[in-house]
């Protein structure tokens, strides 16, 4: 399968036609659309360390979830630490595609991961502004916040979760992995008790005792990453024969 030929597949399983309007994703760098695509390495970021990995390990394609440029690229040089990935990857002739916010609303993909990974189920899309990218739905069986955090924790193998009580049993639960701040009001709208994201901010969860609803983040990586599987497993549908490596980019550590 040439590079093209794979990029069309995702980007019809993936629509473009899902990304929010402030969004860039899509065929990020592509230095040779002909090339034969035998080996890709997935990850959530396309950091100098997974271009570095990507080249050691001759990948032909880097897929990711956050886009390889996201806000504009003035000038084309190693200054810049974004166009000095892309540099490298032209280089080596390796191309970078990346599914954002598509992947956030897709049936399947980073949120309905999210919610499968947590035993959520029932749900339904969320958001503000015709953005529905969140999930809500219910737990098997309520629980204290404490409880679900606990299972949070193991469930996504972070290392610690952040905590906001507003007194309430864990039941309807509304999640959006990554940066979830403006849609806690979307949340609480669509009925639940708690809401998960990645991150959510030190005021809001100062609030979140006086606006009645639990906050729970759990780390912008750590509610995103098990979309990766997935990706693997669209590559499988598109060509079984392509290797296909998850590469762990979280550069950001607890001590």
């Amino acid at each position: 399968m040439k590079t093209s030929e794979l990029y069309n597949f995702l980007n019809n399983a993936i629509p473009s036609s899902l990304s929010c309007e402030w969004d860039n994703d899509g065929l990020m760098c592509c230095p040779d659309g002909d090339r034969e695509v035998k080996s890709v390495l997935v990850t959530l970021d396309i950091t100098a360390e997974a271009v570095e990995y990507a080249k050691a390990k001759g990948c032909d394609v880097i897929i990711s979830h956050h886009p390889l440029i996201f806000k504009g690229i003035k000038s084309i040089n190693a200054e810049n630490c974004v166009s000095a990935r892309a540099i490298e990857l032209i280089k080596s002739g390796i191309s970078a595609m990346s599914f954002h916010t598509r992947l956030d609303a897709l049936s399947g993909g980073v949120n309905d991961t999210l919610a499968e990974r947590l035993g959520v189920v029932n749900t339904a899309p969320f958001g503000v502004d015709g953005e529905e990218i969140g999930r809500v739905g219910e737990l098997p069986k309520s629980m204290t916040l404490s409880d679900f955090a606990l299972l949070v924790k193991k469930a996504l193998g972070a290392p610690a979760v952040l905590c906001a009580d507003a007194g309430r049993m864990v039941k309807r639960v509304a999640l959006l992995g990554g940066e979830g701040g403006d849609d806690i009001a979307a949340a609480r709208a669509a009925g639940a008790d708690t809401y998960l994201s990645g991150r959510l901010g030190y005021h809001a969860m100062t609030d979140a005792p006086e606006c009645g609803m639990n906050l729970i983040e759990a780390g912008h990586f750590y509610t995103e990453f098990p979309v990766c599987e997935k990706l693997r497993e669209l590559l499988r549908q598109a060509d079984a024969d392509i290797e296909c490596e998850i590469f762990l980019s979280n550069k950001i550590e607890l001590i």
